[in-house]
C-alpha cells in the first residue's frame, strides 16, 4: 500500500505543474477511469459512484452494481474506510491522482482541515463517506469537490446541494 500511494503521490505530483494537458473529453474520461481503478482496488465497470452535495457537508457514495458480488463490495468498503482516513488525515494525494489534477475546493479543504470531519459508513452493496463542516468557506470547497467529482465520474448525480 506505501508504494502504490508513493507511486500515486509522485505521479500526481508530476502532473501538477501548470503543464497544459492537450486530451480530448474522451481521452481524460478513459485516464479518469483507468487511474480510478488502479488508485481505488476495483473496476468502475462493476460499481456506481454517487456524489451529493447536502445543507452541512456532502456524500461520497459507491455501490457495487449487484448485491451478490461480495467481493467488490468488499474492495469498496476497504477503498473508502481509507479515503475516510486519508481525509481526516488532510491527504488528498488519491483523488489528485486519479483526476490527473488538484480538484477545485482540495485548497480550502486543506487549509479547514480542522472545520471538517470525514465519517465511514458501510451501505448494503458498498460504503459511504460523510462529509459534515459548519464553516461556510470549507462548505463552499466541499461542494466545489463533489460538484467536480460529479462531472469528472460523469454520475448524473444532480448539482447543487440540500
Amino acid at each position: 500500500v506505501c508504494v502504490v500511494l508513493a507511486s500515486l503521490t509522485i505521479h500526481a505530483q508530476d502532473n501538477m505543474q501548470g503543464v497544459p494537458r492537450q486530451e480530448s473529453p474522451d481521452q481524460h474520461a478513459a485516464g479518469v477511469d483507468m487511474r480510478g481503478d488502479h488508485a481505488m482496488g476495483f473496476s468502475h465497470e462493476n460499481t456506481k459512484h454517487h456524489f451529493e452535495q447536502l445543507s452541512d457537508g456532502g456524500i461520497i457514495e459507491v455501490d457495487a452494481n449487484h448485491e451478490s458480488d461480495v467481493a467488490t463490495r468488499d474492495q469498496i468498503r476497504e477503498h473508502l474506510k481509507h479515503i475516510a482516513a486519508m481525509f481526516s488525515a488532510n491527504d488528498f494525494d488519491i483523488p489528485m491522482f486519479i483526476h490527473d489534477t488538484i480538484p477545485p475546493g482540495v485548497p480550502v479543504m486543506k487549509q479547514k482541515h480542522g472545520e471538517i470531519t470525514y465519517t465511514y459508513l458501510p451501505t448494503q452493496r458498498g460504503a459511504m463517506v460523510r462529509i459534515v463542516t459548519h464553516d461556510s468557506e470549507a462548505l463552499k470547497a466541499v461542494h466545489e469537490f463533489l460538484a467536480f467529482q460529479i462531472e469528472d465520474h460523469r454520475t448524473g448525480d444532480p448539482v447543487g446541494g440540500k
